[in-house]
């Protein structure tokens, strides 16, 4: 054999190397198309267009941070359950299918419209500067620029008006009103006797061939769950934040470098009078209104206190005109005109002086000014360290993340060297698949949960990769001890089984006796046990009816009274109930307008619901992502 290579060589070599070398780009081309494909981390579609799974984790993240700014004592559990996290999904898909609707309708939005909203929004405070500019600054904190930003509030307001023909333009026909509140106000007088499944449960006894046959029918529902107890470190923000200090001196020069960020929007009150001039008016029109304000401005240095006398009587500014002047206090934004603005601004208290705008010319007199003060470093040093620590923490998070990478993937056997070169936290957890409701992250993370229940990682009892859980968070595990999907044996589940055994057979006594007192009823037996009193009943009243119950009452024929019915509750036993008079509702004045215009709300919501369902079926939108679980949340805790 060796000769036969030695004699032929050459070519035999370079056959091998052309084998190997289509081995490396069929290898190659199959792990880039699962690297490219988009279906693998699809979690929704919207047309053509799809949102990953990172677009959500990075939504979601986003989310959780704007909400425990807004709310710092809020459970973290509530904000990164499962059901929330669907919200957040549901949320995207909503602004995508309205983006799209937008874009179709070519419904733009203008720079005037961007600015004036940015300005007189008040969700938009935190980010103004006191002179009405982005704060550049808590943008970067949020990662995002202002070009970002300008975008994001763009397509947002041009969303906002594919819905707001609906919201506006809702008109509730008033037979549908009237009809809609006589069924929600209107009032029954009802006998009602129940028979619940606990008045009978003494009277029932299961054999234990009952339970067992029971229990070999519903086996589904005594079924423990593939589960895993795991051990896992987490590296974040947070974590990075724990090692970093940040000097003194750069403390106070961040807060001189941002001085703004700390000084309330300062506001200033002014006086004008208006001589009419549009740019466009003649050359000569607008000289001779120019002269007119000169002279007025001459009256005003003149006499000060005769202001708001000439501007009743000169000013072509009706509405200030009233108000002698005033045009009361306005921040940067706040004022008709920008040259108008910068004229007030720049003037000192009690100063007059003139303005030329689009208007014409306007005699402005500053009659006050409030806010401007600056916050003492003292108070917002605080702040200002967290600022920072985040800052440098964003800027040392890769070279950590590599770090941690490389030790988990290096020394698989355990979680300690990673521990202790990053001086992190051990926690545990006992999981499941999927993640449960109520299950703080990263343990909501599918992805992590698939690597821990991944064939290494439950055999092996190795390190998981590191896992990208949400921006800046990594997450490796190692599974301590893994439990298979499995049913439980019925002598462990006796207890449970035997349980809804009795409730079963509780709830079908209930339902015959009750359904044996409807026939008396029915049949007006003269010996038959009157019926206790009658209560008052509506949709506002319910007097603890299940809903059911509340919908059978409340539909029953009021045109044959008394109505007799019997209501099956299931597990819940067995209702029945007499209707013996109707009384519809007596609203009127100012109390029936409230209800009406709440009517018409909920009439304007669901016209626009409908109208978002309808653009969802136009564009196939389809969510890959499954639903929330309903199971038990896991365990958590740390050592």
């Amino acid at each position: 054999m060796l000769d036969f290579i030695r004699t032929r060589g050459r070519p035999l070599q370079l056959f091998l190397l052309l084998i190997i070398a289509l081995s490396f780009v069929l290898v190659a081309v199959q792990g880039y198309s699962r690297f490219t494909d988009p279906a693998a981390s699809t979690v929704a579609e919207v047309g053509r267009t799809n949102i990953t799974q990172g677009e959500w984790d990075t939504a979601h993240q986003r989310q959780v941070e704007m909400l425990r700014r807004q709310m710092p004592g809020i459970d973290a559990k509530l904000l990164d359950s499962p059901a929330v996290r669907r919200e957040t999904l549901d949320a995207i898909v909503r602004e995508r299918v309205l983006a799209v609707a937008a874009d179709k309708a070519h419904l733009a939005v203008g720079d005037e419209r961007l600015a004036r909203s940015f300005v007189s929004d008040p969700q938009f405070a935190g980010l103004r500067n006191p002179d009405g500019s982005v704060n550049k600054d808590l943008l970067a904190a949020q990662g995002r620029s202002v070009e970002q930003f300008e975008a994001a509030l763009r397509q947002e307001l041009s969303q906002r008006q594919v819905m707001q023909g609906l919201a506006e333009g809702a008109l509730t026909p008033r037979s549908v009103t009237q009809a809609a509140l006589d069924v929600l106000l209107q009032r029954r007088d009802v006998q009602l006797q129940r028979f619940e499944p606990r008045q009978y449960a003494e009277k029932v006894a299961p054999t234990d061939a009952e339970i067992e046959a029971y229990y070999k029918a519903q086996e589904a529902q005594f079924r423990a769950p593939e589960q895993a107890s795991i051990e896992y470190v987490v590296l974040d923000l947070e974590a990075v934040k724990q090692g970093i200090t940040v000097a003194e001196a750069d403390l106070r020069k961040f807060y001189e470098e941002n001085i703004a960020r700390f000084t309330s929007a300062e506001e200033r009150r002014a006086s004008h009078i208006l001589v009419q001039a549009p740019k466009d008016a003649p050359a000569k029109d607008r000289q001779a209104a120019k002269a007119k304000a000169e002279a007025l401005l001459e009256q005003v240095r003149k006499s000060p206190t005769a202001f708001a006398e000439l501007a009743k009587k000169n000013s072509d500014d009706p509405a200030s005109a009233a108000q002698g002047g005033d045009l009361s206090f306005n921040g940067r934004g706040g004022f008709a005109a920008k040259e108008l603005e910068d004229k007030i601004f720049a003037m000192q208290s009690g100063e007059v002086g003139l303005a030329e705008t689009e208007f014409g010319y306007h005699v402005v007199q500053l009659t006050g000014v409030r806010g401007g003060q600056k916050q003492p470093f003292e108070s917002v040093r605080a702040g200002i360290e967290q600022d920072k620590r985040t800052q440098d923490a964003q800027k040392k998070f890769s070279e950590a993340a590599e770090q941690f990478r490389d030790t988990v993937y290096e020394q698989p056997e355990s979680l300690q060297p990673v521990i202790d070169k990053l001086k992190l936290t051990k926690r545990t957890a006992t999981v499941l698949r999927t993640p449960a409701p109520g299950t703080q992250a990263p343990l909501a993370s599918s992805k992590l949960l698939d690597a821990v229940f991944s064939q290494d990682a439950v055999k092996n009892k190795r390190n998981t990769d590191a896992v990208e859980t949400a921006p800046n968070q990594i997450v490796s595990a190692r599974v301590l001890q893994h439990t298979p999907a499995r049913t439980l044996p019925l002598a462990e589940v006796k207890d449970r089984v035997r349980q809804r055994v009795v409730s079963q057979q509780s709830a079908a006594l209930a339902r015959k006796e009750g359904e044996a007192r409807l026939v008396q009823l029915k049949q007006g037996a003269a010996d038959a046990p009157a019926l206790p009193a009658s209560v008052p009943v509506s949709r506002s009243q319910t007097q603890s009816l299940p809903r059911p119950a509340l919908d059978a009452v409340m539909r029953a024929d009021a045109t044959k009274l008394p109505a007799v019915l019997g209501i099956d509750l299931g597990e819940q036993g067995y209702l029945v109930a007499r209707v013996v008079k109707v009384e519809p509702p007596a609203l009127a004045g100012d109390e029936l307008k409230q209800l009406q215009g709440l009517y018409a709300n909920a009439w304007s919501a669901a016209e626009q619901q409908a109208y978002y369902n309808t653009l969802k079926d136009r564009l196939d939108v389809e969510i890959k992502a499954p639903a929330p679980p309903a199971s038990a949340p896991p365990v958590d805790s740390q050592r």
